[in-house]
């Protein structure tokens, strides 16, 4: 089997396609979310003291949806997966530092980190996919 053919064979495997979706649509909707809320995600990221986040929260925010859709849709997988990983290897420690949290924060921003880890490990595997492939 080529690698086109096989790349073409994974691509409709039921389970891959699914687990593409769910992990895309997420992205997606978190970005949507950031998107409709943006001055509240701005003012979050100013009080973590982020330089520049007027300009920085909507950029990563189009980082974040762009590279939900293009998981989802295998669409540029590369550019997608990196953009999300990207996204999440940034975010992750500076917007959900819970070892710098109030008490009454802590365990919020550890679970935060803790899913946005998990994600980061989702974004590299599809990144690495995607590096096969070509």
């Amino acid at each position: 089997m080529s690698q086109r053919q096989d790349s073409a064979a994974r691509k409709r495997n039921p389970p891959a396609l699914l687990g593409r979706l769910l992990f895309g649509g997420m992205l997606l909707a978190a970005a949507i979310n950031a998107f409709r809320g943006m001055e509240g995600q701005i003012a979050y990221a100013e009080s973590k003291d982020i330089e520049y986040a007027n300009y920085l929260v909507p950029f990563t925010s189009g980082m974040l949806a762009f590279g939900g859709i293009g998981i989802a849709l295998w669409r540029f997988p590369r550019l997608a997966a990196g953009a999300a990983a990207t996204f999440l290897a940034g975010v992750t420690p500076t917007m959900h530092d819970f070892w710098n949290a109030p008490d009454e924060q802590r365990q919020n921003e550890l679970n935060h980190f803790i899913k946005n880890g998990a994600m980061l490990g989702g974004a590299l595997s599809y990144l690495y996919r995607a590096c096969r492939e070509e």
